[in-house]
């Protein structure tokens, strides 16, 4: 299974975008989804969860501003990023929550580029 993550660019401090991710195979059983975000000189970081049942966890940084989904098939995972500030200027990619135990984790994909002007 390959991970496919979309929706980045480049956006005003204060805007919006909304990733997705599309699995190349079935990740139906796959009960944890997340979000993570990589800046340049820094290590790869947890953005978002979301949990079967509908649980969401979110990193302090995007709390309150950032909202992960799921659609109902399990396809496709998506992150509504809303007043987006200059350090959330990373790569994003999606892969297996921490939160799951089938699998810790599926090949990443390429990932995202979002970039946030000041």
């Amino acid at each position: 299974v390959q991970l496919q993550a979309s929706g980045g660019g480049l956006v005003h401090a204060g805007g919006s975008l909304r990733l997705s991710c599309a699995a190349s195979g079935s990740i139906f059983s796959i009960k944890a989804m997340a979000w993570y975000r990589q800046a340049p000189g820094n290590q790869r970081e947890l953005v978002a969860e979301i949990i079967d049942g509908g649980t969401t966890n979110y990193a302090n940084s995007v709390k309150g501003r950032f909202i992960i989904s799921r659609d109902s098939a399990k396809r496709t995972l998506y992150l509504q990023m809303n007043s987006l500030k200059p350090e959330d200027t990373a790569v994003y990619y999606c892969n297996v929550g921490p939160s799951e135990t089938l699998v810790h984790e599926l090949r990443w994909g390429p990932g995202t580029q979002v970039t946030v002007s000041s």
